[in-house]
């Protein structure tokens, strides 16, 4: 047996499997489940808005002070409850200790913009008489991009839908 384990001390589940490495805290932090029940909840479905969630449970977390965590802490610790379904088998796939911070969540949990356009246009053909124009289409879909799509969607110049296609294509 590897390192004389027993095979019970084996088959014991394993907590170091958490992809977030959580940072040392100097109090005790307990996350009431009141609070779980108002957090926005996220299936992983194609029709989910990823950015979206992220704005609604950085609402719900804004509300959560306690004297010496941070923000950043509480929302590594509560992020995980946040989600359901095919979003919380993704989490479970992540590697170990490999998220730590906020920031490198957010990346996690954002889409390709590859993904992103083609939510958005099976969005848009979903609903055909949306009598939205062209151009306000577009300032959602920029609104809603991540800083290095929109960095992308910035540096390019000429028709705005046709360079998005062909950067979704290429990303």
């Amino acid at each position: 047996m590897a390192n004389n384990q027993t095979i019970r001390e084996l088959a014991a589940p394993n907590v170091a499997f958490l992809c977030i490495q959580y940072p040392e805290l100097e109090i005790d932090f307990e996350l009431r489940s009141g609070i779980i029940h108002l957090l926005p909840k996220f299936h992983g479905l194609a029709c989910e808005d990823p950015p979206r969630h992220l704005q609604e449970f950085h609402i719900v977390c804004s509300t959560m002070k306690s004297h010496g965590i941070t923000e950043e802490d509480i929302n590594l610790r509560v992020f995980p409850f946040s989600l359901v379904d095919e979003a919380k088998d993704w989490w479970y796939t992540l590697p170990p200790s490999s998220i730590t911070s906020w920031a490198e969540m957010k990346r996690l949990s954002g889409d390709t913009l590859y993904e992103y356009w083609e939510r958005f246009k099976k969005l848009c053909s979903s609903y055909p008489h949306h009598q939205i124009s062209k151009q306000l289409l577009i300032k959602y879909f920029y609104e809603g991009l991540l800083p290095m799509g929109r960095s992308m969607v910035d540096t390019a110049s000429g028709g705005a839908r046709k360079l998005i296609s062909i950067m979704a294509i290429n990303s």
